[in-house]
């Protein structure tokens, strides 16, 4: 450990370190160390049953797993001042191990880096704040905001200020840059942008943005989740991500070409080819749940759209279809939702924008009309393609995607396929409410 940290968090009063990981769902685990203990942290890292830590690829026989911290991703929590949350890698019998998801990122960005790039990641977090009633259910906290397009409502935004406000200031404190928020299309549906960075620390931060959320909610006696269709009637929540490649030595954005058609570079049109090439590869990565299919339909919701990129085809300020061009220099992927793993999600998006590039993947004309409003005789005459309609037509895609499977690595693609299919196969077994209601009274 150098000094210079120890001095910071000597300097910062922190008293306490979460030491944490995360495991295939992106779920953060954690020990809380004392800074008593901050150079064993550091040299030994912090030791988990991994069996009991969620889906790490071990079972109840397997040696302990290893967190071992990254100090440059040293967060301390602005509600908190006293203590620091610090990700890091994980490690079994000092190996790494391959079922750890920051660790198949930064695996990725070294080779990246390697090659002279660097990844440069943005994301939009949309979320939802709610509340229990008695029978246990949730529903959207603001009993006032029931219009039937709420996209952009000052009213609404106003009486959730104070959540709102209190995020900003902590992220302010953070210095991510945070420099718009608000009101999304569904009730009680909110936004929070902030500056983009390096894939790895907008990875982290991510995370850290899903945690601190949940915390101020709870604050506020409310609960916020990034759940990706939580009603049926309700705009869902997305992720998107923007993305460009810059020089790892000069810093200079090389998917921005003024001359070129949007200001996106050639470059960046054979990035943006891979994404499209390998977008039901990596669709069950950065749309992970059965409950994401959900989102990703055609039909419309209360609010008029469902906002979700169910067709495989790119464009200008269209925000009907997977991949936007919101200005020079930079792309859109929509696909992703609020559960994606964002580490694993990097990773995927990262090595299908590199084969575009390597094969020079070209990704065919832009398509500026209203694709919700187009007829399927249409869609199917110009070969525009569609992403999966269930994860379990996503995992066959995946499985069919060697791209996709060497970026996560042989063992954690196999591992991720199973634990999803599993996941697929429970959902498929499970009797709905609908179900009972439509076929018990008649059959």
């Amino acid at each position: 450990m150098t000094s210079d940290v120890k001095q910071h968090i000597k300097e910062k009063g922190v008293e306490y370190v979460f030491c944490s990981f995360v495991e295939l769902s992106g779920a953060p685990k954690a020990k809380l160390v004392p800074v008593t203990h901050l150079e064993q942290m550091v040299s030994e890292g912090a030791a988990f049953a991994g069996f009991a830590a969620g889906d790490i690829g071990q079972g109840p026989h397997d040696p302990d797993i290893v967190s071992m911290p990254d100090l440059d991703s040293l967060t301390i929590l602005p509600w908190r001042k006293n203590v620091a949350w610090v990700p890091g890698n994980v490690y079994v019998n000092g190996k790494s191990w391959p079922y750890c998801p920051r660790t198949v990122l930064a695996r990725q960005l070294e080779r990246l880096r390697q090659k002279g790039y660097i990844f440069h990641v943005g994301v939009e977090a949309e979320f939802m704040l709610l509340k229990k009633n008695g029978e246990g259910n949730y529903f959207p906290w603001d009993p006032l905001d029931t219009i039937g397009k709420p996209c952009y409502d000052l009213r609404a935004l106003y009486r959730n200020l104070d959540v709102m406000t209190t995020l900003i200031r902590h992220m302010q404190e953070l210095g991510w840059g945070p420099y718009a928020n608000d009101h999304e299309d569904a009730n009680c549906q909110f936004e929070i942008n902030w500056l983009y960075s390096d894939a790895l620390k907008t990875a982290d931060r991510h995370t850290f943005f899903k945690w601190m959320v949940r915390t101020v909610a709870e604050q506020h006696g409310l609960w916020a989740t990034f759940m990706p269709k939580p009603f049926q009637h309700l705009t869902g929540n997305g992720a998107h991500y923007h993305l460009s490649l810059a020089n790892a030595e000069t810093g200079q954005n090389l998917f921005l070409d003024e001359a070129q058609e949007y200001g996106l570079s050639q470059l960046g049109r054979w990035f943006m080819g891979g994404l499209l090439h390998h977008a039901r590869g990596m669709s069950a990565v950065i749309a992970p749940l059965t409950n994401s299919y959900k989102r990703l339909i055609r039909g419309a919701p209360r609010s008029g759209a469902t906002w979700a990129p169910v067709y495989v085809t790119y464009g200008p300020a269209n925000r009907t279809q997977m991949i936007r061009i919101p200005a020079p220099g930079r792309i859109e992927n929509r696909a992703l939702d609020g559960a994606a793993n964002p580490y694993l999600a990097c990773a995927v998006i990262l090595a299908a924008g590199m084969n575009g590039i390597e094969h020079k993947i070209d990704p065919g004309p832009a398509n500026t009309e209203n694709l919700y409003e187009m007829p399927e005789e249409e869609l199917r005459r110009r070969n525009i393609g569609f992403l999966p309609t269930t994860l379990q037509e996503a995992l066959v895609g995946m499985a069919g995607d060697k791209v996709i499977q060497e970026a996560l690595g042989p063992e954690l693609a196999s591992y991720y396929i199973r634990v999803k299919s599993e996941e697929w196969s429970q959902y498929h077994e499970s009797i709905s409410q609908w179900e009972v209601d439509r076929y018990l009274p008649t059959f």
